[in-house]
């Protein structure tokens, strides 16, 4: 009997450990919704026979949140840059070996410059997209307009403008604003920068990181602040021609997200095989196509067939958001103090 209960426990334990471990056929990636076309997914299981699951999260918060409590089993994640840069100092993410990733010279030495004031050597990801944070405006409702982040000093445009809902990026622009650089430590600064967003807050209809896409597209709102694909994703072409999207000088913002290696991943081998596949100039392409943004791949911009609603050299002088692990909690004070306030 004893013996019969042993076998159980150690079926059970097994069966327990789910088919992350077991199936050699398999890759687990835990990403952004909708930034991966499936198609990529499925033509990648088609010709090497490795299915790819794929697991979802709406955050960086939540994605290292679920790794750092247990969440094991997967092989790839998709961090924008400043959590790729927490992950490698917690000895999340490895190293790549670049022997297996031969098309890596693909991408933009621009793009990898952003990169290098954690990463230098580019060791600890495969960008696969670069974004920016921009200032959307419908020109039929507001025909004149400052270029940057004064535009939310406007009383006349008073509840029909929103801001994220995001401390990062909207300490980052204001803080910008004020020609401090995001990692700024004098508490002078970010109670300054705090300041500013207050009276910002007094124009805006409310900060939104969902709905805002949607909110501008009906007309509710003429001034966003968000992300490009989320905003002109609800408009049409007639509906696009009066949108005017600003990319700050000062105070602006720009993410690259990219593939890392997990160090417990159960199928490198596998893993590998992915990353040099979304390396090619045609799959690196459907994935910009799908996002309208210009391919962080230099080979894969000839084979593009959709026009990107920006060109990387837009992006020269914003600022990649980073790890500002010593100034957060005081960042997070002030902006606890910006959303209680009138």
């Amino acid at each position: 009997m004893k013996k019969i209960l042993a076998a159980l426990i150690l079926a059970m334990a097994v069966i327990g450990c789910g088919g992350k471990e077991k199936d050699k056929n398999v890759l687990y990636v835990y990403g952004w919704a909708n930034t991966i076309p499936q198609s990529i997914y499925e033509d990648f299981e088609k010709e090497t026979g490795i299915k790819v699951i794929e697991d979802i999260y709406s955050s960086n918060e939540e994605m290292f949140t679920k790794l750092k409590a247990g969440g094991d089993g997967y092989d790839i994640v998709m961090p924008s840059a400043d959590y790729v840069e927490i992950m490698a100092k917690e000895g999340m993410i490895e190293k790549l070996d670049k022997s297996q990733l031969p098309s890596y010279n693909n991408l933009d030495p621009l793009v990898l410059e952003k990169l290098h004031h954690f990463d230098p050597n580019n060791e600890y990801e495969v960008p696969y997209l670069i974004g920016a944070t921009i200032i959307a405006v419908n020109k039929k409702y507001v025909p004149e307009f400052p270029r940057d982040y004064s535009i939310y000093e406007m009383t006349d445009l008073k509840g029909r403008m929103t801001l994220l809902d995001d401390m990062r990026e909207v300490m980052t622009s204001a803080l910008g604003m004020l020609g401090y650089p995001q990692t700024v430590t004098d508490e002078k600064a970010i109670a300054q920068a705090a300041d500013l967003i207050k009276v910002w807050k007094k124009n805006i209809a409310k900060f939104d990181a969902e709905s805002f896409g949607k909110g501008f597209a009906s007309g509710d709102f003429w001034v966003v602040q968000g992300y490009p694909d989320n905003i002109f994703k609800e408009l049409d072409e007639t509906e696009r021609k009066n949108v005017e999207m600003i990319i700050p000088e000062k105070g602006g913002t720009a993410y690259v997200d990219s593939f890392a290696l997990l160090k417990t991943a159960p199928n490198k081998e596998n893993a590998y095989k992915f990353l040099e596949y979304t390396l090619r100039p045609e799959v690196a392409a459907k994935m910009a196509d799908a996002l309208e943004t210009p391919s962080v791949n230099l080979k894969a911009r000839e084979l593009m067939t959709v026009e990107p609603l920006f060109e990387i050299s837009d992006l020269k002088n914003v600022q990649v958001l980073r790890d500002i692990n010593t100034t957060l909690d005081l960042q997070n004070k002030y902006w606890q103090e910006i959303l209680i306030a009138d």
